[in-house]
């Protein structure tokens, strides 16, 4: 035992001296302007993500030439120095991880490094603090007290009252964010805590109610230790899995905890901006009036999705039925007893389904092209357990620790980690997927065998994480045909090879167009042009067109127009992202120079 603690306290020095190396020859050669020297000590095909922090972008740079002009404007603009550990090194299968924090001309942050030798692997740098305009939580929290003899007092609910009858009126936010879900709201608490009047908009008339919206058997498919807000865990008893109308309830307690302005039932019509004011003229109708707002900084946060993609075949008029598309499915509750086709095979389409036949519906899914299809129980197992669980809490992994150790995988890198846990996977479950496939299902794993996350960041639509429908699938409970719709007649669906689908109900899960679509709704066409795409890799896949990005496109970062940014994404994003972009919204409120690199090239064809 004691030769074994020595040994394992001799390797743990090897790491923290192979670090601590690492970290000297980095900042002496930024520290000299030696940006070349600088990039040498990576990996001729080594990695560095900056979130915020060198470049004032969300930017991931590959090899040696990348990171040296990176490097080169960071020297004359960030500064970085200071650089420093923060834990003791941990090396494992001949990598070293380490974790650091160190300093620019105006931030503070955060750094994770790789090590494979003497070089670097991969390094991410992330924004965490800005000097001087910290968040006000922690020791920086407000009193909420004002103590001694005062005339004239106002306690906290008035103040509060106040604020929010003057803000957009008497007023002006300086941000204005359009989209009250999961990503506004987020942000919008992220902003309150730097000082940035903030006012979120949305068409529905209280946070949450995009969730409420939904149909009715809908539960997170991720589990709620990765599913936590900016500041408020959900409570310990909380659910694994949280029913949809439980997270409309908490997103709407959680606007009300974070004094989050809110308007409700309010529609963004048109939006423009004056480049020598550096503001913005937004046209918005709030219950039937109309009002005018000016804020600096616009931010969509509207979704992934744009409008539902609902499919017009030949036929579709004469049909008796009723159809829609999923995201007006209310439940399954008024087809006892009736025939329904589901024409899609993604989550959305796995769910209703199951809903249907639980209410006794003879339902049938339309499998039109391949699915990825992960069970519930191996996505916690094998690719989130060790970062967002009760074991790992258990262990002091921290949610921020949790969300930082996700972030310092560059896209590239983790595509290639991924793939070996697909194969995991796909061993655990090869009788699970053999059944499933003899039913004639189609399934794929990704376009490179990389799995769901990989799928979802391309923007790769067909997938399912299953929590039981796979198994109504494979016992014939719920039908499946495979093929292409050619027609809809009065009373049944047509497939390709001739087959009719009697039906009284036809549901299009058929997915959604691109973010940008709502965006375009109220921005000048040429200014959509100029941004371009929104959301993707620019992995070169079918829905994914190159050139690479390495980045999730014009999401959380600065954009082709001042002022316009994007914010979205499952939860774990929003909370992440957030404090990113609402750090760079603070800086620029605040003045602070903030020199872009690498701004998003324009690529059409959006």
């Amino acid at each position: 035992m004691t030769t074994s603690t020595a040994q394992d306290s001799t390797v743990d020095g090897e790491a923290r001296r192979a670090a601590q190396r690492w970290l000297a020859a980095f900042e002496a050669a930024l520290s000299a302007g030696d940006p070349s020297g600088a990039a040498l000590l990576f990996e001729p095909e080594g990695v560095c993500r900056d979130l915020a922090a060198l470049t004032w972008n969300l930017r991931t740079f590959e090899g040696r030439d990348a990171l040296s002009g990176m490097l080169a404007h960071a020297c004359r603009h960030a500064k970085p120095h200071g650089f420093h550990l923060t834990d003791e090194p941990s090396e494992a299968a001949g990598v070293i991880e380490a974790w650091l924090r160190f300093e620019t001309e105006t931030a503070t942050c955060v750094g994770h490094l790789r090590i494979r030798g003497t070089k670097a692997w991969t390094f991410l740098a992330a924004v965490d603090q800005l000097k001087g305009h910290e968040e006000a939580i922690g020791s920086r929290r407000q009193s909420g007290a004002e103590h001694g003899a005062r005339t004239n007092r106002t306690n906290w609910a008035d103040r509060r009252r106040a604020a929010s009858q003057a803000m957009g009126t008497s007023e002006q936010p300086y941000v204005l964010v359009i989209g009250g879900g999961q990503a506004g709201l987020s942000l919008a608490a992220r902003l309150k805590q730097l000082g940035v009047s903030v006012l979120v908009i949305d068409k529905r008339p209280r946070p949450g109610d995009t969730w409420r919206s939904r149909y009715a058997s809908l539960c997170l498919h991720d589990p709620v230790w990765y599913d936590h807000m900016p500041y408020m865990e959900f409570p310990r008893n909380w659910p694994v899995f949280t029913p949809k109308d439980k997270m409309g309830d908490f997103l709407e307690a959680y606007a009300d905890f974070m004094e989050i302005d809110y308007w409700g039932n309010t529609v963004a019509r048109s939006a423009r901006y004056d480049e020598q004011r550096k503001e913005w003229t937004v046209q918005v109708e709030r219950e039937g009036r109309n009002v005018e707002l000016r804020p600096s900084q616009l931010v969509f946060a509207t979704g992934l999705s744009g409008f539902p993609n609902t499919p017009r075949y030949p036929g579709a008029d004469e049909f008796l039925g009723d159809q829609h598309h999923s995201s007006a499915h209310a439940g399954p509750e008024a087809w006892r007893g009736k025939k329904a086709v589901v024409i899609g095979s993604n989550n959305s389409a796995h769910d209703i389904c199951a809903a249907l036949w639980e209410e006794g519906a003879q339902v049938t899914m339309v499998q039109r092209s391949s699915t990825l299809v992960i069970r519930s129980e191996t996505l916690f197992d094998l690719f989130v357990k060790d970062l967002y669980s009760e074991e790992a809490l258990s262990k002091g992994i921290t949610v921020e620790r949790a969300d930082l150790v996700q972030a310092s995988l560059p896209y590239r890198v983790l595509a290639e980690m991924s793939k070996p846990l697909v194969e995991m996977a796909k061993e655990r479950d090869a009788e699970f997927y053999r059944r499933l496939a003899a039913t004639g299902f189609k399934l794929d794993f990704g376009v490179d065998g990389s799995g769901l996350w990989m799928k979802y960041m391309r923007r790769g639509s067909g997938y399912y994480i299953d929590v039981g429908a796979s198994e109504l699938i494979i016992d014939g409970r719920i039908g499946l045909k495979q093929g292409q719709v050619e027609r809809i007649k009065p009373r049944s669906v047509v497939m390709d090879d001739g087959t009719e689908l009697e039906a009284d109900l036809i549901v299009y899960a058929t997915g959604y167009g691109p973010m940008s679509q709502l965006s375009a709704q109220i921005l000048p066409a040429e200014m959509v042009e100029r941004v371009g795409r929104v959301w993707g890799l620019g992995s070169d896949t079918p829905k994914d067109p190159g050139p690479w990005e390495g980045e999730a496109r014009n999401m959380w970062r600065p954009t082709q127009q001042e002022g316009l940014w994007f914010h979205g994404g499952n939860l774990y994003q929003c909370r992440f992202f957030s404090k990113i972009l609402a750090l760079q919204l603070k800086a620029r409120m605040e003045g602070l120079v903030t020199p872009v690199y690498g701004l998003q090239q324009v690529h059409h064809k959006h």
